[in-house]
């Protein structure tokens, strides 16, 4: 009878727990001392921009500590590592609840949610780092919770020259360099690939012609972030 007794109760506090926001840690992946928010993502922006539904309310949430290449600014073109980004956020995060936690201020000047993402057990913020698909940035009020392995995933990525450190001089303090990459790729991307050439991995896939292999036309070290021969895996 005691059991049984324990057994509603306990069914009860999670029933309440889920209904005040609060998600499920996934065991040993999790390190933070608070419970994370949950959230339902509605729409990606771009790599590191997302439309989610969050206390019942549709917000715009800016995640913490990254910057991706831009997409869609209404003064810059794509930039390099751009799409590939917002592809792995779609692939990522697409319709999925994720779990929210706020380090510092929650709103940024704009009235956007900072917040790291956790999706599946790891940290989306630095996955992104980590895959050479976005750079340490913003780091306004430290320190922060993550700030040491954000760091190491963006040196780890830099040392093994993928996404966007394997363009030189791209990655600046200030953010992405596009004009002096697209100076390089003039002067160098044509002539490697004859008569094909593709700015992106969008621009290959649209035509049909991802994955390419070193030696296919249209093929540039560009677009292999990990230089292992096969560019928009």
């Amino acid at each position: 009878m005691i059991i049984k007794k324990w057994s509603i109760s306990f069914t009860m506090l999670l029933l309440l727990l889920a209904g005040c926001g609060i998600a499920p840690l996934d065991a040993g992946s999790y390190t933070g001392d608070q419970e994370l928010e949950t959230a339902q993502v509605e729409r990606i922006v771009d790599g590191d921009t997302l439309r989610i539904t969050y206390n019942g309310k549709e917000e715009t949430l800016r995640l913490l500590l990254v910057d991706t290449p831009e997409t869609k600014h209404p003064s810059m073109p794509v930039q390099p590592f751009g799409p590939e980004a917002s592809e792995y956020a779609v692939e990522m995060l697409a319709g999925k609840e994720i779990g929210l936690e706020f380090d510092g201020p929650e709103r940024d000047k704009y009235d956007r949610l900072l917040a790291y993402i956790w999706v599946d057990g790891e940290n989306f913020n630095q996955l992104l780092l980590e895959n050479g698909l976005a750079r340490y940035a913003y780091v306004y009020d430290p320190p922060y919770i993550h700030e040491e392995e954000m760091e190491q995933a963006e040196q780890a990525a830099r040392e093994a020259g993928i996404g966007i450190w394997s363009l030189d001089g791209y990655v600046t303090d200030r953010g992405f360099d596009h004009e002096k990459v697209e100076e390089v790729q003039n002067d160098i991307s044509p002539a490697k690939n004859a008569e094909v050439y593709y700015k992106n991995c969008s621009e290959a896939r649209e035509a049909g012609a991802t994955p390419l292999y070193e030696g296919d036309p249209g093929y540039g070290v560009h677009m292999d972030g990990d230089r292992d021969g096969v560019a928009c895996e």
